[in-house]
């Protein structure tokens, strides 16, 4: 491999590693070229022309989340989304799939297995068969009952220093994480009681990535996925990657560096592969990632789910309008990743700075009334304070009032999400409607598991093949609209974004093909009562098709009328050129 690399190449290596590992630079650099040798899957040649395009959309799903008694989960899933969904979602997100024992898979105990209890790797390459895939990356911490931790205990090498082991006494109040449990767990081991560093829970023990071994054990793991199929890496938790006693451990440096020294490795192996970092924390911190356009192809937008979800419920568009004009232009091959719901809580850290203390508390409470909960975390001041909050996304838009206009509201969260500039995810439980778990949260004693449903397959195949449901009809207008953004090449991530202020209740913006051929004015009623609108400043047009409607718009009265929650997005029409 070494004789192979452009020796530019080989020195941007060298300098990651002078600065993440520098005892031993020449052998670490050594170990990383026969490590990047043994996958054969591919090469700085293969790079493809573009990373995205409009037909990329992702649906983000646990392997089990639809479940029948004559397959495996994942069999099951295949049956569904080569059912459903092709042409709506080019890439499925499977979270956590390998055996696990607790997080509901993010306390892995096998990195290299498929739980069975799911399937087997060949259920995974099957799914291949029809979609790109995502896989998680649960980098930051591996389950207590490990193997890696078996030997840990048991003082074996390489793995009795895998894992962080502090004196309990060490002063860690300027630690920032996102739990309230204790942040070192006494482990009994044959040399003696060890403390070790726990981030998230006592059954997840954090990694210690200043060992080069955990670095290239991960590195190893990262590649194999790519060599099973994965398109998109999900970095979990990554924020917390590195730690130094007497910082916050959050967002360090040496952090950032290894995601560069990652993103370089991809480059030369694996161009066409995708890294998303998952850092649930406020704005400017989370797009922190990108770095110099050297970090993270994507990131979450965790902006996006709390700040949309307040300004439906509230009625106004001004938070979502400021904040969306403020997003920087993006470097090349960077992009955001939008969505509105995930197998987590909605976040509350990334309204930070941008809703009143007086407005955050309303979205609480809001979710609160609409049978949500409540989780927290312990501040670097000893405080707790509310970190997300639990609760499925078509429970949080409905309206007790008028289910007419609850459906109205969630649809059109979805339409401007998927309107935003870059790549979007939808949940699962998002394209299905689904309504609070209360009894699995209850018997768990885990609030997000009232998003986590799990769906048996007869039951959601015959709600959703009668077209008197209001599941049938709200997951058969958001494929809908899927698809019609997957032939409108003004949704490509690189394309332009301009977002508009016209009104305080409606969320505006125009979207533009990197080519400037073709351009999609998307216009959102956040008010629960009719709004006129005058586009004509902003968007002159003649002609035009509405695509949600999948309607021709000829001359389009202005100001135009927009119903409750109502969506547009109006294409304009240019000879010979449709849209895609």
């Amino acid at each position: 491999m070494n004789s192979t690399l452009p020796r530019s190449a080989v020195e941007r290596l060298r300098t990651r590693i002078r600065r993440l590992y520098p005892q031993n630079v020449e052998l670490t650099l050594d170990r990383l070229l026969m490590t990047m040798g043994r996958y054969g899957i591919g090469s700085a040649n293969d790079a493809p022309q573009s990373l995205w395009s409009e037909r990329d959309a992702v649906l983000i799903t646990y392997a089990d989340s639809i479940k029948s008694p004559h397959a495996a989960p994942l069999d099951t899933l295949r049956h569904f989304a080569t059912r459903h969904l092709m042409g709506a979602f080019s890439t499925l997100h499977l979270l956590p799939f390998y055996p696990w024992s607790s997080d509901d898979g993010f306390s892995v105990i096998n990195y290299r297995k498929v739980d069975a209890a799911v399937g087997g790797w060949e259920d995974i390459h099957a799914l291949k068969n029809h979609f790109d895939l995502m896989f998680d990356w649960v980098l930051n911490h591996v389950s207590r009952k490990s193997s890696w931790m078996r030997d840990f205990c048991n003082c074996i090498l390489p793995y009795r220093d895998y894992f962080i082991t502090l004196p309990p006494e060490t002063d860690l109040a300027a630690v920032v994480r996102p739990r309230t449990s204790p942040l070192l767990t006494p482990i009994a081991t044959k040399s003696g009681q060890q403390h070790v560093w726990t981030t998230f829970s006592a059954d997840q023990i954090d990694l210690n990535w200043d060992n080069p071994d955990v670095f290239f054990e991960m590195l190893d793991i990262l590649l194999g996925y790519i060599d099973h199929g994965a398109r998109i890496v999900r970095l979990d938790a990554v924020a917390f990657l590195k730690k130094q006693v007497g910082t916050n451990c959050l967002h360090l440096e040496e952090t950032h560096e290894i995601i560069r020294l990652l993103r370089e490795i991809l480059q030369l192996v694996a161009p066409s592969v995708l890294l998303l970092t998952e850092t649930n924390v406020p704005h400017q911190e989370n797009i922190s990632y990108f770095g110099q356009g050297d970090e993270a192809h994507m990131v979450y937008q965790f902006t996006l789910p709390p700040l949309l979800l307040h300004g439906l419920l509230k009625g106004t568009a001004k938070y979502l309008t400021s904040w969306a004009g403020s997003l920087p232009d993006l470097q090349s091959e960077t992009t955001f990743f939008n969505f509105t719901a995930s197998h987590d809580g909605i976040g509350v850290r990334p309204l930070e700075g941008l809703l009143p203390p007086q407005e955050i508390e309303f979205l609480c409470d809001s979710v609160q009334r609409s049978g949500g909960k409540l989780s927290y975390r312990t501040d670097a001041d000893g405080t707790s304070k509310v970190y997300e909050m639990n609760i499925t996304w078509f429970s949080a838009l409905e309206d007790r009032e008028s289910s007419g206009l609850g459906d109205a509201r969630f649809l059109c969260s979805q339409y401007l999400a998927l309107a935003l500039k870059g790549i979007p995810g939808v949940y699962l439980h998002v394209l299905t409607a689904t309504r609070n778990d209360y009894q699995e949260a209850e018997a768990s004693n885990m609030p997000r598991r009232i998003n986590r449903k799990k769906w048996n397959e007869e039951e959601l195949e015959r709600e959703l093949g009668n077209p008197q449901t209001q599941r049938h009809r709200l997951f058969f207008r958001l494929l809908k609209a899927l698809r019609h953004r997957a032939r409108c090449d003004a949704f490509h991530p690189d394309g332009a974004q301009t977002i508009l202020s016209l009104d305080d209740r409606i969320f505006s913006l125009i979207r533009t093909t990197p080519t400037s051929s073709n351009q999609v004015l998307c216009l959102f009623n956040f008010s629960r009562s009719p709004v006129e609108v005058d586009i004509r400043p902003h968007f002159p047009t003649e002609q035009a098709q509405e695509l949600i409607s999948d309607t021709e718009w000829s001359k389009p009265d202005c100001p135009i009328p927009l119903a409750p929650y109502q969506a547009i997005w109006l294409l304009t029409k240019r000879s010979g050129n449709p849209g895609g």
